[in-house]
Protein backbone atom coordinates (compact mmCIF):
# COMPACT_ATOMS: atom_id res chain seq x y z
CA UNK A 1 0.00 0.00 0.00
CA UNK A 2 1.27 3.22 -0.54
CA UNK A 3 1.77 5.87 1.78
CA UNK A 4 1.57 9.68 0.41
CA UNK A 5 0.37 10.97 3.49
CA UNK A 6 2.68 14.49 2.93
CA UNK A 7 1.27 17.76 0.55
CA UNK A 8 2.42 20.11 -1.58
CA UNK A 9 3.27 23.20 -0.56
CA UNK A 10 5.66 26.16 -1.58
CA UNK A 11 7.85 24.23 -3.82
CA UNK A 12 8.08 21.20 -1.48
CA UNK A 13 6.53 18.16 -0.25
CA UNK A 14 5.96 18.78 3.93
CA UNK A 15 4.11 16.86 6.45
CA UNK A 16 0.51 17.68 7.84
CA UNK A 17 -0.38 19.85 10.80
CA UNK A 18 -2.38 17.28 12.23
CA UNK A 19 -2.17 13.67 12.05
CA UNK A 20 -5.55 12.69 10.47
CA UNK A 21 -5.22 9.53 7.98
CA UNK A 22 -7.38 8.78 4.86
CA UNK A 23 -7.27 5.35 3.17
CA UNK A 24 -8.14 5.27 -0.69
CA UNK A 25 -9.94 2.17 -1.60
CA UNK A 26 -9.71 0.29 -4.84
CA UNK A 27 -12.92 0.10 -6.04
CA UNK A 28 -11.86 -3.17 -7.67
CA UNK A 29 -11.36 -4.81 -4.68
CA UNK A 30 -12.40 -3.25 -1.88
CA UNK A 31 -8.99 -3.00 -0.72
CA UNK A 32 -7.06 0.29 0.26
CA UNK A 33 -4.35 1.12 -1.79
CA UNK A 34 -2.94 4.11 -0.50
CA UNK A 35 -2.90 6.07 2.58
CA UNK A 36 -3.09 9.60 2.71
CA UNK A 37 -3.57 12.28 5.11
CA UNK A 38 -6.79 14.84 5.29
CA UNK A 39 -5.60 18.64 5.75
CA UNK A 40 -6.45 20.63 8.67
CA UNK A 41 -6.83 24.44 8.75
CA UNK A 42 -3.45 25.38 9.24
CA UNK A 43 -2.03 23.75 5.94
CA UNK A 44 -4.95 25.02 4.18
CA UNK A 45 -3.73 28.95 5.84
CA UNK A 46 0.26 27.54 4.85
CA UNK A 47 -0.78 26.58 1.43
CA UNK A 48 -2.73 29.78 0.71
CA UNK A 49 -0.21 31.80 2.25
CA UNK A 50 2.77 30.32 0.20
CA UNK A 51 0.11 31.30 -3.34
CA UNK A 52 -0.31 34.62 -2.08
CA UNK A 53 3.57 35.42 -1.46
CA UNK A 54 4.17 33.86 -4.89
CA UNK A 55 1.27 36.00 -6.49
CA UNK A 56 2.99 39.64 -7.41
CA UNK A 57 5.87 37.40 -8.93
CA UNK A 58 4.09 35.04 -10.95
CA UNK A 59 1.73 37.65 -12.17
CA UNK A 60 4.74 39.63 -13.24
CA UNK A 61 6.64 36.58 -15.16
CA UNK A 62 6.34 37.51 -18.90
CA UNK A 63 3.40 35.26 -20.38
CA UNK A 64 5.64 33.07 -23.07
CA UNK A 65 7.79 32.54 -19.68
CA UNK A 66 4.57 30.75 -17.78
CA UNK A 67 3.93 29.30 -20.89
CA UNK A 68 7.46 27.69 -21.83
CA UNK A 69 7.14 25.98 -17.96
CA UNK A 70 3.60 24.84 -18.31
CA UNK A 71 4.97 23.00 -21.67
CA UNK A 72 7.09 21.58 -18.96
CA UNK A 73 4.14 19.56 -17.64
CA UNK A 74 3.68 18.04 -20.27
CA UNK A 75 7.62 16.96 -20.81
CA UNK A 76 7.15 15.10 -17.47
CA UNK A 77 3.61 13.52 -18.41
CA UNK A 78 5.61 12.10 -21.05
CA UNK A 79 7.72 10.45 -19.29
CA UNK A 80 5.16 9.13 -16.43
CA UNK A 81 2.53 8.23 -18.98
CA UNK A 82 2.28 4.43 -17.54
CA UNK A 83 2.28 5.43 -13.45
CA UNK A 84 -0.06 7.95 -14.23
CA UNK A 85 -3.05 6.37 -15.80
CA UNK A 86 -2.37 3.35 -13.31
CA UNK A 87 -2.60 5.68 -10.28
CA UNK A 88 -6.13 6.51 -12.22
CA UNK A 89 -7.00 3.14 -12.69
CA UNK A 90 -6.31 1.76 -9.18
CA UNK A 91 -8.19 4.95 -7.48
CA UNK A 92 -11.18 5.30 -9.11
CA UNK A 93 -12.31 2.16 -11.13
CA UNK A 94 -11.23 3.54 -14.75
CA UNK A 95 -9.63 0.09 -16.68
CA UNK A 96 -6.18 0.80 -17.69
CA UNK A 97 -6.96 0.58 -21.27
CA UNK A 98 -9.07 3.70 -21.06
CA UNK A 99 -7.23 5.23 -18.49
CA UNK A 100 -4.40 5.37 -21.20
CA UNK A 101 -6.40 6.00 -23.98
CA UNK A 102 -9.09 8.68 -22.61
CA UNK A 103 -8.60 9.53 -18.86
CA UNK A 104 -4.69 10.43 -18.97
CA UNK A 105 -4.54 12.46 -22.10
CA UNK A 106 -7.10 14.77 -21.22
CA UNK A 107 -3.87 16.62 -19.74
CA UNK A 108 -1.98 17.28 -23.13
CA UNK A 109 -5.15 17.49 -25.14
CA UNK A 110 -6.32 20.47 -22.94
CA UNK A 111 -3.02 21.86 -22.00
CA UNK A 112 -2.44 21.91 -25.84
CA UNK A 113 -5.72 24.21 -26.65
CA UNK A 114 -4.94 26.31 -24.14
CA UNK A 115 -1.10 26.97 -25.06
CA UNK A 116 -2.81 27.60 -28.63
CA UNK A 117 -5.41 29.62 -27.33
CA UNK A 118 -2.58 31.80 -24.91
CA UNK A 119 -0.75 33.23 -27.86
CA UNK A 120 -3.93 35.25 -29.06
CA UNK A 121 -4.62 36.86 -25.84
CA UNK A 122 -4.13 40.89 -26.05
CA UNK A 123 -2.85 41.62 -22.39
CA UNK A 124 -3.73 45.78 -22.93
CA UNK A 125 -5.95 46.09 -25.97
CA UNK A 126 -7.91 49.25 -26.99
CA UNK A 127 -11.02 49.96 -26.20
CA UNK A 128 -11.96 51.21 -29.56
CA UNK A 129 -11.80 53.87 -31.71
CA UNK A 130 -14.15 55.79 -30.47
CA UNK A 131 -11.95 55.94 -27.32
CA UNK A 132 -8.13 55.86 -28.61
CA UNK A 133 -6.92 57.31 -25.44
CA UNK A 134 -8.94 54.02 -23.33
CA UNK A 135 -7.15 51.00 -22.90
CA UNK A 136 -8.50 47.52 -21.95
CA UNK A 137 -5.87 45.27 -19.32
CA UNK A 138 -6.22 42.15 -18.34
CA UNK A 139 -5.17 40.80 -14.87
CA UNK A 140 -4.71 37.58 -13.01
CA UNK A 141 -8.05 37.02 -10.39
CA UNK A 142 -4.95 36.57 -7.79
CA UNK A 143 -4.89 33.19 -5.34
CA UNK A 144 -7.43 30.67 -6.82
CA UNK A 145 -8.88 27.46 -5.22
CA UNK A 146 -9.54 24.57 -7.70
CA UNK A 147 -11.92 21.27 -6.05
CA UNK A 148 -11.62 18.65 -8.63
CA UNK A 149 -13.81 15.45 -8.41
CA UNK A 150 -12.71 11.59 -8.87
CA UNK A 151 -14.78 10.47 -12.10
CA UNK A 152 -12.45 12.18 -14.31
CA UNK A 153 -9.65 13.54 -12.12
CA UNK A 154 -6.86 14.74 -14.62
CA UNK A 155 -9.34 16.46 -16.77
CA UNK A 156 -10.66 18.41 -14.30
CA UNK A 157 -6.91 19.19 -12.89
CA UNK A 158 -6.13 20.19 -16.67
CA UNK A 159 -9.41 22.29 -17.22
CA UNK A 160 -8.29 24.66 -14.01
CA UNK A 161 -4.94 24.47 -13.01
CA UNK A 162 -3.37 24.80 -16.39
CA UNK A 163 -5.16 28.32 -17.08
CA UNK A 164 -5.17 29.27 -13.91
CA UNK A 165 -1.29 29.36 -14.00
CA UNK A 166 -0.79 30.52 -17.78
CA UNK A 167 -2.91 33.82 -16.35
CA UNK A 168 -0.69 34.50 -14.26
CA UNK A 169 -2.95 33.06 -11.06
CA UNK A 170 -1.60 31.11 -8.02
CA UNK A 171 -3.33 28.35 -7.11
CA UNK A 172 -4.40 25.62 -4.28
CA UNK A 173 -5.87 22.25 -5.52
CA UNK A 174 -8.08 20.26 -3.15
CA UNK A 175 -8.74 17.14 -5.25
CA UNK A 176 -11.08 14.46 -4.23
CA UNK A 177 -10.11 12.21 -1.08
CA UNK A 178 -10.97 9.30 -3.46
CA UNK A 179 -9.13 9.99 -6.36
CA UNK A 180 -6.10 11.87 -4.90
CA UNK A 181 -3.10 9.85 -6.45
CA UNK A 182 -3.38 11.41 -9.85
CA UNK A 183 -3.04 14.96 -8.64
CA UNK A 184 0.02 13.97 -6.36
CA UNK A 185 1.51 12.93 -9.60
CA UNK A 186 0.55 16.16 -11.29
CA UNK A 187 2.25 18.04 -8.37
CA UNK A 188 6.02 16.05 -8.74
CA UNK A 189 4.83 17.37 -12.73
CA UNK A 190 4.72 20.89 -11.71
CA UNK A 191 8.12 20.73 -9.46
CA UNK A 192 10.09 18.52 -12.10
CA UNK A 193 9.20 21.28 -14.90
CA UNK A 194 10.38 24.40 -12.31
CA UNK A 195 7.03 25.75 -11.77
CA UNK A 196 8.00 28.24 -8.84
CA UNK A 197 7.60 27.26 -5.32
CA UNK A 198 3.92 28.31 -4.39
CA UNK A 199 2.45 29.32 -7.63
CA UNK A 200 0.64 25.65 -7.59
CA UNK A 201 0.15 23.91 -4.22
CA UNK A 202 -1.82 20.79 -3.12
CA UNK A 203 -3.53 20.11 0.03
CA UNK A 204 -5.61 16.96 0.29
CA UNK A 205 -8.69 16.72 2.24
CA UNK A 206 -12.63 16.40 2.34
CA UNK A 207 -15.28 19.10 1.10
CA UNK A 208 -16.39 19.82 4.80
CA UNK A 209 -12.85 20.68 5.74
CA UNK A 210 -10.20 21.92 3.55
CA UNK A 211 -13.07 22.62 0.48
CA UNK A 212 -14.86 24.72 3.04
CA UNK A 213 -11.88 26.14 4.35
CA UNK A 214 -10.59 27.58 0.90
CA UNK A 215 -14.30 28.79 0.11
CA UNK A 216 -14.09 31.12 2.94
CA UNK A 217 -10.37 31.81 3.21
CA UNK A 218 -9.94 35.73 2.91
CA UNK A 219 -7.32 35.50 0.72
CA UNK A 220 -8.69 33.63 -1.97
CA UNK A 221 -9.88 35.55 -4.89
CA UNK A 222 -12.04 32.60 -6.53
CA UNK A 223 -13.12 28.91 -6.39
CA UNK A 224 -13.26 27.04 -9.45
CA UNK A 225 -15.21 23.82 -8.49
CA UNK A 226 -16.33 20.75 -10.50
CA UNK A 227 -19.29 18.36 -8.67
CA UNK A 228 -22.36 18.25 -7.53
CA UNK A 229 -25.03 20.22 -7.68
CA UNK A 230 -25.73 19.78 -4.04
CA UNK A 231 -21.77 20.70 -3.23
CA UNK A 232 -22.08 23.53 -5.73
CA UNK A 233 -24.88 25.14 -4.19
CA UNK A 234 -22.99 25.31 -0.47
CA UNK A 235 -19.88 26.56 -2.03
CA UNK A 236 -21.60 29.41 -3.42
CA UNK A 237 -23.47 30.14 -0.19
CA UNK A 238 -19.84 29.75 1.64
CA UNK A 239 -17.96 32.08 -0.56
CA UNK A 240 -20.63 35.04 -0.63
CA UNK A 241 -19.22 36.27 2.53
CA UNK A 242 -15.91 37.06 0.87
CA UNK A 243 -17.86 37.88 -2.87
CA UNK A 244 -15.43 35.51 -4.37
CA UNK A 245 -15.71 34.59 -7.96
CA UNK A 246 -17.17 30.98 -7.99
CA UNK A 247 -16.68 29.00 -10.96
CA UNK A 248 -19.46 25.77 -10.74
CA UNK A 249 -19.49 22.56 -13.16
CA UNK A 250 -22.12 20.63 -11.91
CA UNK A 251 -24.47 17.80 -12.58
CA UNK A 252 -26.16 16.88 -15.61
CA UNK A 253 -29.25 14.78 -17.14
CA UNK A 254 -28.76 14.91 -20.30
CA UNK A 255 -31.04 14.20 -23.08
CA UNK A 256 -30.30 11.69 -26.03
CA UNK A 257 -33.08 12.77 -29.12
CA UNK A 258 -33.41 10.03 -31.47
CA UNK A 259 -35.26 10.20 -34.38
CA UNK A 260 -36.52 7.86 -36.91
CA UNK A 261 -33.66 9.22 -39.92
CA UNK A 262 -30.96 8.54 -37.63
CA UNK A 263 -27.65 6.70 -39.01
CA UNK A 264 -27.33 3.10 -38.67
CA UNK A 265 -24.41 3.75 -35.60
CA UNK A 266 -26.89 5.64 -33.24
CA UNK A 267 -28.46 3.25 -31.10
CA UNK A 268 -25.30 1.86 -30.54
CA UNK A 269 -23.14 5.03 -30.11
CA UNK A 270 -25.77 6.46 -27.84
CA UNK A 271 -25.51 2.96 -25.47
CA UNK A 272 -21.68 3.14 -25.36
CA UNK A 273 -21.50 6.93 -24.55
CA UNK A 274 -24.15 6.25 -21.54
CA UNK A 275 -21.77 3.27 -20.48
CA UNK A 276 -18.15 4.57 -21.13
CA UNK A 277 -16.72 5.64 -17.27
CA UNK A 278 -19.38 3.31 -15.95
CA UNK A 279 -21.50 5.72 -16.89
CA UNK A 280 -19.74 8.33 -14.29
CA UNK A 281 -19.52 11.29 -16.29
CA UNK A 282 -21.94 14.28 -15.65
CA UNK A 283 -22.71 14.39 -19.71
CA UNK A 284 -23.62 11.60 -19.87
CA UNK A 285 -26.52 10.77 -22.31
CA UNK A 286 -28.55 9.19 -19.72
CA UNK A 287 -32.21 10.16 -21.05
CA UNK A 288 -32.57 8.33 -24.14
CA UNK A 289 -35.43 10.19 -26.42
CA UNK A 290 -37.02 7.71 -29.18
CA UNK A 291 -38.95 8.94 -31.92
CA UNK A 292 -42.11 6.39 -31.63
CA UNK A 293 -41.94 4.83 -35.09
CA UNK A 294 -38.37 2.89 -34.10
CA UNK A 295 -38.97 2.84 -30.47
CA UNK A 296 -39.37 -1.15 -30.49
CA UNK A 297 -36.46 -1.62 -32.65
CA UNK A 298 -34.18 0.86 -30.74
CA UNK A 299 -34.93 -0.66 -27.70
CA UNK A 300 -33.83 -4.15 -28.81
CA UNK A 301 -30.75 -2.53 -30.37
CA UNK A 302 -30.03 -1.20 -26.86
CA UNK A 303 -30.53 -4.24 -25.51
CA UNK A 304 -28.19 -5.66 -27.62
CA UNK A 305 -25.68 -3.77 -26.98
CA UNK A 306 -25.70 -3.25 -23.30
CA UNK A 307 -25.29 -7.19 -23.19
CA UNK A 308 -22.03 -6.66 -25.27
CA UNK A 309 -20.59 -4.72 -22.28
CA UNK A 310 -18.09 -6.66 -20.83
CA UNK A 311 -17.52 -5.47 -16.80
CA UNK A 312 -14.23 -6.02 -15.05
CA UNK A 313 -11.32 -5.10 -12.59
CA UNK A 314 -9.61 -1.51 -13.64
CA UNK A 315 -6.36 -2.69 -13.69
CA UNK A 316 -7.11 -5.51 -16.24
CA UNK A 317 -6.79 -4.97 -20.10
CA UNK A 318 -9.13 -5.10 -22.30
CA UNK A 319 -12.39 -3.55 -23.43
CA UNK A 320 -14.55 -3.32 -20.56
CA UNK A 321 -16.33 -1.34 -17.84
CA UNK A 322 -14.82 -1.19 -14.46
CA UNK A 323 -15.90 -0.81 -10.89
CA UNK A 324 -17.85 1.99 -9.70
CA UNK A 325 -15.89 4.38 -7.55
CA UNK A 326 -17.11 3.21 -3.91
CA UNK A 327 -19.33 1.44 -1.92
CA UNK A 328 -21.31 4.88 -1.43
CA UNK A 329 -22.02 5.19 -4.75
CA UNK A 330 -22.80 1.48 -5.34
CA UNK A 331 -25.48 2.19 -2.85
CA UNK A 332 -26.76 4.59 -4.96
CA UNK A 333 -27.20 3.55 -7.87
CA UNK A 334 -28.71 -0.02 -6.62
CA UNK A 335 -31.34 2.06 -4.84
CA UNK A 336 -32.27 3.95 -8.11
CA UNK A 337 -32.39 0.87 -10.20
CA UNK A 338 -35.09 -0.41 -7.44
CA UNK A 339 -36.47 2.40 -7.51
CA UNK A 340 -37.23 2.15 -11.01
CA UNK A 341 -38.83 -1.04 -10.65
CA UNK A 342 -41.01 0.12 -8.58
CA UNK A 343 -42.01 2.83 -10.46
CA UNK A 344 -43.31 0.81 -13.33
CA UNK A 345 -40.28 1.81 -15.85
CA UNK A 346 -39.88 -1.65 -18.24
CA UNK A 347 -36.26 -3.39 -17.28
CA UNK A 348 -34.98 -4.46 -20.74
CA UNK A 349 -31.42 -5.81 -19.20
CA UNK A 350 -29.10 -5.56 -16.09
CA UNK A 351 -30.54 -4.89 -13.01
CA UNK A 352 -30.29 -4.47 -9.23
CA UNK A 353 -26.95 -6.37 -7.63
CA UNK A 354 -23.45 -7.73 -8.55
CA UNK A 355 -23.24 -8.55 -12.19
CA UNK A 356 -22.10 -12.43 -12.42
CA UNK A 357 -18.89 -13.90 -11.45
CA UNK A 358 -18.63 -11.51 -8.67
CA UNK A 359 -18.36 -11.17 -5.47
CA UNK A 360 -16.28 -8.09 -4.86
CA UNK A 361 -15.61 -5.07 -5.83
CA UNK A 362 -18.29 -2.39 -6.30
CA UNK A 363 -19.56 -3.36 -10.13
CA UNK A 364 -22.75 -2.92 -11.57
CA UNK A 365 -24.37 -4.22 -14.64
CA UNK A 366 -24.70 -1.97 -17.38
CA UNK A 367 -28.47 -1.41 -17.25
CA UNK A 368 -31.32 -0.19 -19.01
CA UNK A 369 -35.28 0.60 -18.40
CA UNK A 370 -37.58 1.64 -21.47
CA UNK A 371 -41.48 3.27 -20.75
CA UNK A 372 -40.04 5.51 -18.23
CA UNK A 373 -42.20 8.26 -18.52
CA UNK A 374 -41.19 11.92 -17.49
CA UNK A 375 -41.38 13.03 -13.75
CA UNK A 376 -40.02 9.28 -13.14
CA UNK A 377 -37.23 9.15 -10.25
CA UNK A 378 -34.75 7.83 -12.89
CA UNK A 379 -35.85 10.43 -15.47
CA UNK A 380 -35.35 13.15 -13.53
CA UNK A 381 -32.66 12.48 -10.72
CA UNK A 382 -28.76 12.09 -11.60
CA UNK A 383 -27.60 8.73 -11.23
CA UNK A 384 -24.22 8.48 -12.04
CA UNK A 385 -23.91 4.98 -13.09
CA UNK A 386 -24.40 3.04 -16.26
CA UNK A 387 -27.98 3.24 -16.15
CA UNK A 388 -30.41 4.35 -19.32
CA UNK A 389 -33.29 5.33 -19.41
CA UNK A 390 -35.86 5.06 -22.65
CA UNK A 391 -38.03 7.27 -23.34
CA UNK A 392 -40.81 7.79 -26.42
CA UNK A 393 -42.13 10.69 -28.13
CA UNK A 394 -44.64 11.33 -31.10
CA UNK A 395 -43.19 14.71 -32.48
CA UNK A 396 -40.30 17.11 -32.46
CA UNK A 397 -42.10 19.58 -30.17
CA UNK A 398 -42.84 16.58 -27.76
CA UNK A 399 -39.32 15.61 -27.90
CA UNK A 400 -37.41 19.51 -26.73
CA UNK A 401 -40.30 19.98 -23.70
CA UNK A 402 -39.17 16.13 -22.14
CA UNK A 403 -35.63 17.75 -22.82
CA UNK A 404 -36.02 20.86 -21.24
CA UNK A 405 -37.95 19.74 -18.91
CA UNK A 406 -35.51 19.29 -16.03
CA UNK A 407 -33.43 21.52 -13.40
CA UNK A 408 -30.07 20.64 -15.60
CA UNK A 409 -28.32 21.65 -18.63
CA UNK A 410 -24.97 20.58 -19.36
CA UNK A 411 -24.84 18.70 -22.71
CA UNK A 412 -27.89 17.39 -25.02
CA UNK A 413 -27.44 15.22 -27.80
CA UNK A 414 -29.46 14.95 -31.54
CA UNK A 415 -29.53 11.89 -33.69
CA UNK A 416 -30.90 12.59 -36.75
CA UNK A 417 -30.17 12.70 -40.68
CA UNK A 418 -31.59 15.76 -41.16
CA UNK A 419 -28.93 19.14 -40.90
CA UNK A 420 -32.07 20.88 -40.93
CA UNK A 421 -33.90 19.28 -38.05
CA UNK A 422 -30.62 18.99 -35.83
CA UNK A 423 -29.35 23.01 -36.36
CA UNK A 424 -33.29 23.83 -35.33
CA UNK A 425 -32.89 21.40 -32.46
CA UNK A 426 -29.67 22.94 -31.37
CA UNK A 427 -30.80 26.30 -30.60
CA UNK A 428 -34.06 24.72 -28.80
CA UNK A 429 -32.61 22.66 -26.20
CA UNK A 430 -31.38 24.53 -23.15
CA UNK A 431 -27.53 23.53 -22.22
CA UNK A 432 -24.31 25.28 -22.19
CA UNK A 433 -23.24 21.98 -24.88
CA UNK A 434 -25.33 20.44 -27.86
CA UNK A 435 -23.24 17.13 -29.28
CA UNK A 436 -24.78 16.02 -32.80
CA UNK A 437 -24.63 12.84 -34.45
CA UNK A 438 -21.87 11.24 -32.38
CA UNK A 439 -19.41 14.28 -33.77
CA UNK A 440 -17.32 15.36 -30.63
CA UNK A 441 -16.67 19.08 -29.94
CA UNK A 442 -13.96 20.52 -31.91
CA UNK A 443 -9.88 21.50 -29.84
CA UNK A 444 -10.57 24.83 -27.99
CA UNK A 445 -14.18 24.64 -27.33
CA UNK A 446 -15.61 24.76 -23.59
CA UNK A 447 -17.27 22.36 -21.08
CA UNK A 448 -19.87 23.97 -19.40
CA UNK A 449 -24.15 24.07 -18.78
CA UNK A 450 -26.50 26.27 -17.11
CA UNK A 451 -29.18 26.59 -14.95
CA UNK A 452 -28.28 23.79 -11.89
CA UNK A 453 -25.19 22.44 -14.36
CA UNK A 454 -23.27 25.59 -13.14
CA UNK A 455 -22.24 28.23 -15.93
CA UNK A 456 -18.76 27.62 -15.70
CA UNK A 457 -16.85 28.05 -19.06
CA UNK A 458 -13.93 25.59 -19.12
CA UNK A 459 -11.76 25.10 -22.52
CA UNK A 460 -10.07 27.12 -24.94
CA UNK A 461 -10.05 30.45 -24.50
CA UNK A 462 -12.71 30.87 -22.33
CA UNK A 463 -11.04 28.98 -19.78
CA UNK A 464 -8.33 30.98 -19.49
CA UNK A 465 -10.64 34.42 -19.09
CA UNK A 466 -12.43 32.67 -16.15
CA UNK A 467 -9.29 33.14 -14.60
CA UNK A 468 -8.46 37.19 -16.10
CA UNK A 469 -10.05 40.82 -14.84
CA UNK A 470 -10.31 43.25 -16.88
CA UNK A 471 -9.39 46.78 -16.07
CA UNK A 472 -10.13 49.85 -17.52
CA UNK A 473 -7.71 52.79 -18.48
CA UNK A 474 -7.79 56.13 -19.86
CA UNK A 475 -5.59 58.13 -20.58
CA UNK A 476 -3.16 55.04 -22.22
CA UNK A 477 -0.86 56.05 -24.40
CA UNK A 478 0.00 53.02 -27.07
CA UNK A 479 2.84 54.81 -28.59
CA UNK A 480 4.49 54.96 -25.41
CA UNK A 481 4.82 50.64 -25.53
Amino acid sequence: MLTKRDFYINGRWVAPAKARDWQVINPSTEEPCAVISLGDQADTDAAVAAAKAAFPGWAATPPAERARLIRGILDQYERRLQEFAEAISMEMGAPIDFSLSDQAPCLPWHTGNFLKAFETIEWVRPLGPQAPHSAVALEPIGVVGLITPWNWPVNQIALKAIPAMLAGCTCVLKPSEESPLNAMLFAEFCHDAGIPPGVFNLVNGDGAGVGSQLSTHPDVEMISFTGSTRAGRAISKAAAETLKRVTLELGGKGANLLFADADAKAVERSVLRMMENTGQSCNAPSRLLVERSVYEQTIAKAKEVAEGIKVGPALEHGPHIGPVVNKRQWDQIQRYIQIGIDEGARLVTGGPGLPEGFNRGFYVKPTIFADVTPGMTIEKEEIFGPVLSIIPFETEEEAVRIANDTPYGLTNYVQSGSPERSNRLARQLRSGMVEMNGKPRGAGSFFGGVKQSGRAREGGIWGIEEFLEPKGISGWDFNAG
